[in-house]
């Protein structure tokens, strides 16, 4: 599980990085995913790869779920929760939330069958008409909340699984981790928010 997790934690940053070039302009968020697609060997390597961690993160977190079931199989009559946090409690609530949300993105931004305005060659249209509908925004919005609470969990369980966890570098991974869910969220939701209230305009208005 730590190591998919990093590995989609990675996709996760560069992908952030990437979509952050909506700012820039058309022509750079454009010549971006023009790059990506020249070279279909290597989208479709990194997509694959990115569908087998996805497969593997799910597996053994089924796997571990069973495995604490077995290891109580009764439930705590009163249960305090005082060393958990809500992130780490709706994990297994996030996990299969953000799957399906996964789902309707890519159909949305990378296949085009749920945005009727979608183009082939214009991402950053795609993105701002696609942001453009509120329910859309808002749906991204909490997504990437319930994703950025999901990875500020996970980034610190990550580095606790991996070896890491010390009482002297714990609370700087904590600090990490959570800089990283509250940096992120505010990343992602930059973008739909800039293009509900106009900051990003339609490129047929910078002409």
């Amino acid at each position: 599980m730590a190591a998919t997790g990093a590995a989609l934690y990675l996709f996760v940053t560069v992908h952030l990085l990437g979509n952050l070039q909506v700012f820039l302009g058309p022509d750079a968020i454009n010549h971006y995913a023009a790059a990506l697609k020249s070279v279909p060997e290597i989208l479709w390597g990194a997509r694959l790869g990115l569908l087998a961690c996805v497969g593997l993160h799910i597996l053994t977190t089924v796997q571990l779920a069973r495995i604490n079931n077995k290891a109580r199989p009764t439930a705590y009559a009163k249960k305090a929760n005082s060393a958990s946090t809500a992130a780490s409690r709706t994990m297994y609530l996030s996990g299969p939330t953000i799957a399906a949300f996964i789902v309707y993105h890519l159909l949305h931004l990378t296949v085009g069958s749920a945005h009727p305005q979608f183009s082939e060659t214009d991402v950053y249209s795609n993105m701002v008409f696609g942001f453009r509908v509120w329910w859309v925004s808002a749906a991204y919005i909490i997504a990437m909340a319930l994703l950025c609470t999901h990875l500020r969990h996970g980034v610190q369980s990550m580095f606790q699984s991996l070896g890491f966890n010390h009482p002297k570098h714990s609370p700087r991974i904590q600090k990490f981790a959570n800089a990283v869910g509250i940096l992120y969220f505010a990343g992602f939701a930059s973008m739909p928010l800039a293009a509900l209230t106009g900051i990003l305009p339609p490129f047929f208005e910078r002409l």
